[in-house]
């Protein structure tokens, strides 16, 4: 339990406050020409303005109506009042009085939940009086005691100033549980006076700054964040509705421009949604959308509430500093209603968190201590992961009427477990993860956030509506994961939806290395939330236990049936044991397996295709990557094995299908330098029931083939293998790394044949502009990118290596450093890395010879965040590697550089292929339709 905060623990305010109810009359007094601003509903109408004065006069009507109530002092009072134009004044008058406020927000939508949570308050607050208005007050039940606001405001001024002490409970905040486990956070007169003075400093406030607040007033950051504060430094502030920023998320900006905003607060999930409207009119200039802002005036916008995703802030940053925001604007925080609010503040944003998926939260405020300890309690090193616990005068005294819950939340010797995971670099405070939000699987933690973040990325999900939380059926050994999104297709769009499922499976396989147990589209109403837009997975958890999901389980259930063509069940001992092959390596149970679906649809990655592959050996089956990619189900592994034909296939073909279904004009992509084409694998899944994607795969991997010995013999030969599949244009082209020289010379040529080419697209590398020669061993190159060997083995070896041929004698010595277990994982022993060697010899000494020449008129060039220095010493930046790839200005006419997250050798990896698959297949579409608009205007 903690101590009870004193005076002497306190800073001393230096407005002369002894409690919170001092603030607004100090403020009616010192700073009489400030005061609260409460934005209309339609834009057309002015703000209307209270001041301070004016304020305290109407809070001191409704004291006289209190008093009346005879109400006791420190009794609570439940606030059910949804507008801050009459929750401000009605709070005021309850601290004045001496009472104990409550801020409700009512539940829409589920009457039964709804009564069930009043009965709960009702019941945990000691039979408070409910305040509220309208309709609100006719629903409530008759069981409560309430009054009319309307009636309150109709009686005589009573100038009152309750003396409370610092231990007095001056605010009841509800915590967000779920109906019937609401706790009741009590947060005293000395934890606000604290927390206010704390971050008065922190954020240099004065007087004349323009606070701004849209969240409701249920949560603390509306209490706390903006309107206490305000009070305290002598600031104006305005209030808009939640609905109407949540309904159109350019009316934050617009506000902050037409009032002249200088402080606001914006949860990720608003900047996100922000991002996406400022994107859609770029992309849309005819659009109605007003862009005519100034946002100099902004100096901070305060985010937290959950994770605060990096990208999403940079490109908010990006985004709108044509319209005067400082690129310091974003200032990342942490704080829980039990700490008053934000309690930790980083103003080192973006700079500060390069290379960092989740913003750090930075330092906290004057008086507020912070540990990190592991699960014994003991205190972790720095750079540790641990639990974050904190100690301070704002740190809350009790769950009001709950000693249970107060003596769980604090250690023995009084420090607040915040159940939230964390660890302290650099002196600042990064948040891993919230414990409450882990998903166990196996004995392993996973975060909800990291997942959501990710899958919010996809088309087709609608932003903020998605949730990923645990479930455990009876009987089950661990947590299964449930994944529940809302999305924007129409409701008739079967073939989509399920593209859209798949999409979220695969991008969950490869985060987290497992299938969700279940993938459930639902309706946004469907996912209930916080004032501050929080979905409250517990609560869908329950749901989804009580079985009330199911008509939609269902619904996804028939869709994927029609989609799939229905089960077909193994017959005969050879297709059962390939399918408990499948089962095994995808983690599914084998009658999950139809004998007539594709392993990548049942959720294969790159690397599953490797285990498949080594796992057929066991039937007699040389199962090369083009049998595999070719042959991807049950019933045709069967049949080959069973017709012992497989080396009639074995010639050589240069379009390997990596996806095949889809109605749109393929995607040809050609493979990488080491030739070798898995690596795009992970991201033609997504493709599914889009596009056909097809990679091109250089001979030499197979017996009995040659390799290329020029880039022209290798433009002809692709170049037919194009047209034989897809004989009329137009064509979209692609190549990863130095592919994309490749991808370059197949557009020429295709055009040179007469063949229109309407998208072109260079996935991170540039022209070959200058003679190079290799300068490391391919043996060694290959190693460090298959995770082989280390970047110090690979420097070694390469002083001794020299750039030569890779000989077996050289790739056996390579291998003396690789694990056995890596070599295992990738299905790779001494001929086949040394034949993989070769090849990519082969390709890279071709490639590097020849100088590109000639011009196209388009091209879009993806720009990764450049090469981590595992690869090289150079270990080269965003901007050094922009600098490289601007090289395409010189042979495109209309170049277009589109950045993608990751590094060059992990843009296609299983952290940012969702992103990169997203932007790649955007611009596939925006190419074609500009295409489309082009020949329309020629025709």
């Amino acid at each position: 339990m903690p101590t009870t905060p004193t005076s002497s623990s306190l800073r001393p305010s230096e407005r002369g406050c002894t409690s919170a109810a001092d603030l607004l009359p100090l403020a009616a007094t010192q700073y009489a020409t400030s005061g609260v601003y409460f934005a209309p509903a339609e834009q057309s109408h002015d703000a209307e303005f209270l001041p301070y004065p004016a304020l305290l006069e109407e809070a001191q009507r409704i004291v006289g109506g209190l008093r009346a109530c005879t109400r006791q002092p420190r009794a609570a009072v439940a606030l059910l009042l949804e507008h801050p134009r009459e929750f401000i004044p009605t709070f005021w008058a309850c601290i004045l009085t001496g009472l104990v406020p409550c801020p409700l927000a009512p539940i829409r939508g589920d009457s039964a939940r709804w009564a069930k949570h009043l009965a709960h308050i009702d019941a945990l607050l000691d039979r408070p009086l409910f305040i509220s208005t309208g309709q609100l007050l006719t629903e409530l039940p008759r069981s409560v005691s309430s009054i009319s606001l309307d009636s309150l405001r109709k009686s005589t001024p009573l100038e009152l100033v309750h003396q409370a002490t610092l231990s007095d409970a001056a605010i009841l905040m509800l915590t967000s549980g779920s109906t019937g486990n609401s706790k009741a956070v009590e947060l005293t007169h000395g934890n606000l006076l604290a927390s206010l003075a704390g971050r008065a400093e922190r954020q240099r406030l004065t007087s004349a700054d323009l606070m701004f607040n849209w969240i409701a007033f249920d949560h603390v950051a509306a209490l706390l964040e903006s309107h206490m504060i305000a009070l305290y430094v002598g600031a104006s502030q305005i209030h808009a509705e939640p609905a109407a920023i949540l309904a159109d998320p350019m009316q934050f900006l617009r506000l902050i421009h037409s009032q002249r905003v200088s402080i606001a607060f914006a949860p990720n999930f608003l900047l996100g949604q922000i991002n996406a409207a400022l994107q859609a009119a770029s992309a849309a200039p005819s659009e109605t959308l007003s862009l005519s802002l100034n946002l100099s005036c902004l100096r901070r916008i305060v985010t937290g509430g959950e994770a605060n995703v990096v990208e999403t802030g940079q490109r908010f940053l990006d985004l709108l500093a044509p319209y005067g925001l400082s690129r310091d604007a974003l200032w990342p925080a942490f704080g829980m209603t039990e700490t008053c609010a934000a309690s930790v503040y980083s103003h080192d944003f973006p700079d500060g968190d390069a290379n960092r998926e989740f913003a750090s939260v930075g330092m906290p405020i004057i008086g507020l201590d912070i540990r990190i300890v592991d699960e014994l309690g003991l205190a972790r090193s720095t750079d540790q992961a641990g639990e974050l616990q904190l100690r301070g005068p704002m740190i809350f005294a009790r769950y009001y009427n709950n000693e249970e819950a107060t003596h769980a939340a604090f250690t023995p010797d009084g420090w607040f477990r915040t159940g939230d995971v964390g660890r302290i670099e650099g002196g600042r405070l990064n948040l891993v993860a919230r414990n409450k939000d882990s998903i166990i699987v196996s004995g392993v933690n996973y975060f909800s956030h990291e997942l959501e973040t990710k899958l919010e990325q996809l088309d087709g999900i609608e932003r903020s509506f998605v949730a990923a939380f645990p479930t455990r059926p009876k009987g089950a050994d661990t947590e299964q994961l449930i994944v529940t999104f809302a999305t924007t297709l129409q409701a008739d769009d079967e073939e989509g939806l399920y593209q859209l499922t798949v999409a979220v499976r695969n991008t969950t396989i490869m985060l987290w290395g497992f299938r969700p147990a279940m993938i459930l589209p639902l309706p946004k109403s469907a996912f209930p939330k916080t004032s501050l837009g929080k979905i409250q997975r517990s609560l869908m958890r329950r749901r989804l236990e009580a079985g009330e999901y199911a008509p939609h389980l269902t619904h996804i259930s028939n869709i994927t049936t029609r989609q799939i063509g229905g089960y077909s069940a193994p017959e005969g001992t050879l297709e059962c044991s390939i399918a408990r092959v499948f089962s095994e390596i995808l983690g599914v149970e084998s009658h999950a397996v139809s004998t007539s679906t594709s392993f990548f649809d049942l959720g294969g990655t790159s690397l599953d295709i490797l285990k498949l592959a080594r796992a057929l050996q066991g039937f007699g089956l040389d199962a090369t990557l083009p049998i595999v990619l070719q042959n991807p189900t049950v019933r045709s592994f069967a049949a080959l094995i069973a017709s012992g034909t497989q080396h009639q296939i074995s010639k050589y073909d240069p379009i390997i299908p990596l996806q095949a279904s889809g109605k749109k004009t393929p995607l040809f992509c050609v493979h990488p330098g080491n030739g070798e084409v898995f690596v795009l694998a992970n991201a033609a899944k997504y493709f599914l029931h889009d596009r056909p994607f097809y990679a091109l795969r250089p001979p030499g991997f197979n017996a009995g083939e040659e390799c290329f010995k020029t880039v022209e013999e290798m433009t002809s030969t692709y170049v037919s293998a194009i047209l034989q599949r897809q004989p009329r244009g137009p064509y979209a082209i692609a190549g990863y790394s130095l592919g994309c020289v490749v991808a370059f010379e197949l557009a020429k040529e295709l055009e040179a044949r007469g063949h229109e080419v309407a998208f072109i697209g260079g996935i991170d590398y540039w022209p070959c502009y200058e003679a190079r020669q290799l300068d490391f061993n391919m043996a060694t190159g290959l190693a460090v990118v298959l995770d082989l060997i280390t970047r110090t083995q690979y420097e070694e070896l390469n002083k001794e290596l020299r750039p030569e041929f890779p000989t077996d004698d050289i790739c056996r010595y390579v291998l003396t450093f690789a694990s056995s277990e890596r070599l295992s994982e990738l299905n790779l022993d001494l001929h086949k890395f040394s034949v993989w060697a070769r090849v990519a010899y082969s390709m890279e000494t071709m490639v590097f010879s020849h100088l590109t020449s000639g011009t196209l008129n388009a091209m879009t060039i993806f720009c990764s965040e450049g090469i981590s220095s595992r690869y090289t010493t150079a270990g080269w930046t965003r901007q050094t590697w922009r600098n490289q790839l601007n090289h395409w200005d010189d042979f495109v006419l209309q170049p277009r550089y589109v950045d993608v997250p990751g590094n060059h050798h992990v843009l296609m990896g299983p952290k940012h292929v969702a992103t990169f698959q997203a932007l790649l297949r955007a611009e596939i579409d925006l190419a074609f339709e500009q295409h489309r608009i082009a020949v329309s205007a020629y025709a």
